[in-house]
């Protein structure tokens, strides 16, 4: 009987998922290969369908939680690289394999003083994640920059092509991530920068740091409209690292998928109802920001007045001493994390009647 290692070069057996994932949950890949190419990733494709078996697309393990039981089908492992610098006037094109380690292309765009992107430095994962939840921070999103996103089809195994118009962003959120979801593999994505850049300061903490820092330092220091875009890189890293946000293998507390919630955006109904409960458990008001698609109040904040704390621990898990919206795997299990994520869900629903909504990917056993 042919072995199924014949049929697609590279695939292993009985992989350790626990060891792809920041957070260090999950249990074993029935089968499990890294393609670094286009024809790669459809030779796994056409495998998984000869072997009727689910597929699982993995970057840099930074947003997903696998269950502790085995995963009964074939993880395919995006590792394409490759960046493209394309210069013309005021911006330059940098084309992307998905693969590529997304700070790491921060880093060597603001070492090209292309800007666009500075505010998104320490993000974990890869370039191929970015797009399918508009990944944003620190008043950026990657929407703003993408010019377009190449994917496989995974049915006809097709290349396909998707305009940053066509790839229908919102607020954590693109066609990939939901009228698309499991439909394609990311394998390029195209981003348009600009030359010369001037560093984004727009949020308020980001400001504050800054000024903060100006002051400590020397009162000789640029000023925060004079800073580069390796200076803001630089505070974001330092505001990320004091929540934890930064992957270190020397920070416990790190060991986790970022935020596992994302911010609830309400409607004028939903938010009037919201503000109307406040007074029943004491809050004369809570914070909020408009947005376009509505009124967006902070998970943190509603997690933390439900009657959790920051440094929660139940069992092998808990709540980040640092941010309120990292759960965070100490000697756990998946059941516990997600057990630890629905007494948090339950309690904000009971208290205020808003459904968190799950940032990570939450991927079905066998």
């Amino acid at each position: 009987m042919e072995l199924f290692e014949d049929r697609l070069k590279g695939v292993k057996s009985e992989v350790h998922l626990s060891d792809y994932t920041t957070i260090g949950l999950g249990g074993v890949a029935k089968y499990f290969v890294a393609c670094q190419t286009i024809e790669e990733i459809r030779s796994a494709l056409k495998f998984a369908e000869e072997e009727n078996v689910p597929v699982q697309i993995l970057g840099g393990g930074s947003n997903v939680i696998f269950p502790d039981e085995s995963f009964n089908g074939l993880v395919i492992k995006v590792d394409s690289r490759g960046v493209e610098f394309e210069s013309g006037g005021e911006y330059t094109m940098v084309r992307v394999g998905a693969g590529e380690v997304w700070d790491d292309l921060v880093k060597s765009c603001l070492e090209k003083n292309l800007g666009g992107i500075e505010c998104l430095s320490g993000i974990p994962g890869s370039v191929g994640a970015t797009p399918i939840q508009n990944v944003g921070a620190y008043g950026q999103e990657v929407k703003d920059t993408i010019v377009s996103v190449k994917a496989i089809d995974r049915k006809s195994r097709e290349i396909v092509e998707f305009l940053s118009a066509d790839c229908e962003f919102g607020y954590r959120k693109s066609r990939f991530k939901v009228r698309d979801k499991d439909k394609f593999v990311i394998v390029e994505v195209c981003f348009k920068l600009k030359n010369s850049g001037k560093p984004s300061i727009k949020y308020e903490e980001l400001q504050n740091y800054l000024e903060m820092r100006k002051t400590e330092v020397s009162s000789s220091r640029p000023s925060v409209g004079s800073l580069s875009l390796k200076d803001v890189r630089e505070a974001i890293l330092a505001l990320r690292r004091k929540k934890s946000m930064v992957i270190d293998p020397n920070d416990p507390n790190s060991r986790s998928v970022g935020s596992f919630f994302v911010n609830p955006i309400l409607s004028e109904v939903e938010y009037k109802n919201f503000t109307d409960r406040l007074s029943l458990y004491g809050f004369s008001k809570a914070p909020s920001y408009k947005s376009t698609e509505g009124v967006k109040v902070p998970s943190a904040w509603l997690i933390e007045s439900s009657g959790f704390y920051r440094g929660y621990k139940k069992n092998g898990v808990g709540i980040s001493p640092n941010h309120a919206l990292a759960l965070v795997n100490y000697s756990g299990t998946t059941k516990e994390i997600l057990s630890l994520a629905s007494e948090i869900e339950n309690a904000v629903y009971e208290r205020f009647r808003i459904k968190l909504q799950k940032e990570a990917v939450i991927v079905c056993g066998s």
